[in-house]
């Protein structure tokens, strides 16, 4: 039963075909640039790997590509015909409150999505698109919304609510949503089974150009970092991430423009704010290795908001099981990990250096450590698939 995961970023289509299972991935690939002057299409299946330029306009001609390729390209191709795809997982990023749970998608969906544009700018429109082309493409394929909020569907009142007018809450939906679900429910399920605990207490991290941190109690998600939008919380590749309020009136009031404060905020704030030279922490990193201060104060309050958030997450979900690193910094930087964790041995976190270096899935927690401390990269696509092949199974 082959399912392919659609997930449309700003300007990149990223996707993954499956054959029977989550575990049999037939493709993956990635088409850059969207809508720019040179796209990219990377496409590997077997043992073969592709990267060409692409004429790739919009949603739709990404989608097109992606279904073709699926077809042509490849030693045999992973299907012979793309109408043996019998389902298509979007991952949607926002859901608001309408949407607790992956559902079969139909014209309400799509109008629901839509709705909710206002709320994720960058992400909803993009989600839709992909969307409406998989749907024209593929008529006979069942499509299925996999929603970033939904996870923290069981956020109690107070983790979600911001102390506001209740009015703006009732009237305009001003709540904590959360982002970054399918990631810390799929690192909660997998953290379940290898801690061997249907229902474990955890803080997960998932650090990356966007970052964000969740506390899980009992296997359900009670806090986490992001709000609204994806702009609260953690310092991020771009985003800024915590910041008072008050700060936008400031600079409303010296005259600068709403446009331009955004801006600001989402896409030069964070590393690339603090650093002033990248949004990519590797550079960022490198650079402080080699003595640029500026450089070295990105990384160090990148560190501290994690801690921040690490240590309250640790007391609302007391006793601890596990302590979970994910994401493109939080999975392959060993510095990072040391720097989060170093001096946190009174709260049962103790490192094990030489497991801390290593590569891959793993527990990097010395034995002496109370709290078990696990490096898992974050699979979202393989949650997707799953919650696609089952509504496509036994439909409600």
């Amino acid at each position: 039963m082959p399912v392919l995961v659609i997930n449309c970023g700003s300007s990149s289509i990223k996707y993954k075909l499956y054959g029977l299972g989550p575990e049999d991935l037939l493709a993956a690939g990635i088409i850059e640039g969207v809508g720019g002057e040179r796209p990219r299409h990377l496409h590997a299946t077997g043992d073969r790997e592709f990267d060409t330029e692409v004429e790739v306009g919009d949603y739709r001609q990404g989608v097109a590509a992606i279904v073709n390729s699926l077809a042509d390209w490849g030693s045999p191709p992973p299907i012979g015909d793309p109408a043996e795809i019998v389902a298509v997982g979007h991952r949607v990023v926002h859901g608001g409150d309408r949407f607790s749970e992956s559902v079969v998608i139909d014209r309400s969906v799509i109008e629901e999505v839509e709705s909710l544009g206002t709320l994720a700018p960058l992400h909803n429109p993009a989600n839709l698109a992909g969307i409406r082309a998989a749907r024209e493409l593929l008529p006979e394929a069942v499509g299925v919304a996999v929603f970033d909020t939904a996870f923290f569907s069981t956020l109690p009142p107070h983790a979600y609510r911001y102390a506001i007018p209740e009015h703006w809450w009732r009237d305009f939906g001003v709540r904590r949503y959360g982002f970054h679900g399918i990631s810390h429910r799929y690192l909660a399920e997998r953290a379940a089974r290898l801690l061997e605990n249907s229902r474990p207490n955890l803080v997960t991290l998932h650090l990356g150009a966007g970052a964000s941190a969740c506390a899980i109690r009992d296997g359900k998600a009670v806090d986490t970092s992001m709000g609204m939008t994806p702009l609260e919380g953690l310092v991020m590749g771009t985003r800024s991430g915590d910041i008072d309020p008050a700060v936008v009136f400031h600079l409303m009031e010296a005259g600068l423009p709403a446009s331009e404060i955004r801006r600001g905020l989402q896409r030069e704030g964070g590393l690339l704010g603090l650093s002033g030279t990248s949004s990519d922490f590797r550079r960022v990193a490198d650079r402080a290795r080699a003595g640029d201060r500026a450089a070295a104060l990105a990384v160090e309050t990148f560190v501290h908001r994690v801690r921040r958030y690490l240590g309250a997450f640790l007391i609302q979900v007391a006793p601890c099981d596990g302590v979970i690193f994910s994401g493109g910094i939080g999975e392959n930087s060993h510095e990072v990990r040391h720097l989060i964790l170093s001096g946190l041995e009174t709260l049962g976190l103790v490192v094990d250096p030489a497991r801390n270096r290593g590569e891959g899935e793993r527990r990097i927690s010395a034995d002496t450590g109370s709290v078990d401390i696990w490096v898992i990269p974050t699979d979202e696509e393989s949650l997707i698939a799953r919650d696609t092949a089952r509504l496509v199974s036994h439909p409600r």
